[in-house]
């Protein structure tokens, strides 16, 4: 990742940032005028705190405590003139969850990864103290499937060992390149830490630049 980037990166995170609107149906998305990337994740997989160190923002994505509560997309403005926006996709995977609830969560979240051109990446966040598991896996299906492109980033990498993270990110990486709309290369994140954070608005800028 060259240095140039990072710095306009760290420049356009630290400029602007709000929060537009919250679409709990595909009839209240905003207009689809300017790039988006998405972050998708599984319940308590520590979107909304890697969200809040990407923007340097304390409160702009609420962390619930209660998981899977999220069941809609939230959208973000980045930069003034905007420059893109970031969606909060609702979290997946929790196993307390209604089945109505569940099926309303896929119908959503795949109209929307298949109607939306202006969508340029997903970034599907990754626990590294789990690793890739099955509903990640489901996750990384429908984007092939929806052709569209996406990046696992692994979260909480300063809650393991770094033997174990560098094993963690190697069967990840391993697994993306068998993905057809996955990109080669994971980036490991610590939002407490601030490790990757750089490296990930970076990822961010570049995925709408292209």
């Amino acid at each position: 990742m060259n240095e140039e980037l990072e710095e306009e990166a760290r420049k356009l995170f630290a400029g602007p940032i709000a929060f537009l609107k919250s679409a709990p149906e595909l009839k209240f998305l905003p207009d689809p005028h300017v790039p988006e990337v998405a972050f998708a994740g599984r319940s308590n997989v520590g979107k909304s705190s890697l969200l809040n160190a990407l923007t340097n923002r304390n409160g702009l994505a609420r962390t619930s405590n209660t998981p899977g509560r999220t069941q809609e997309l939230n959208f973000f403005d980045v930069g003034d003139p905007l420059v893109l926006r970031l969606v909060d996709m609702p979290g997946y995977g929790f196993a307390k969850a209604p089945k109505d609830l569940v099926r309303r969560w896929r119908h959503l979240v795949d109209d929307f990864l298949r109607g939306r051109a202006v969508l340029k990446r997903v970034l599907v966040l990754v626990d590294s103290r789990h690793g890739l598991k099955d509903v990640d896996r489901e996750l990384m299906e429908m984007l092939d499937k929806a052709a569209v492109s996406y990046r696992l980033v692994l979260t909480k990498s300063d809650k393991v060992k770094a033997t174990d993270l560098a094993a963690v990110r190697a069967a990840t990486a391993a697994e993306a390149r068998k993905h057809p709309a996955a990109h080669p290369e994971v980036i490991a994140t610590s939002a407490e830490k601030g490790g990757g954070i750089a490296e990930l608005r970076a990822a961010v800028l570049e995925s709408v630049a292209s």
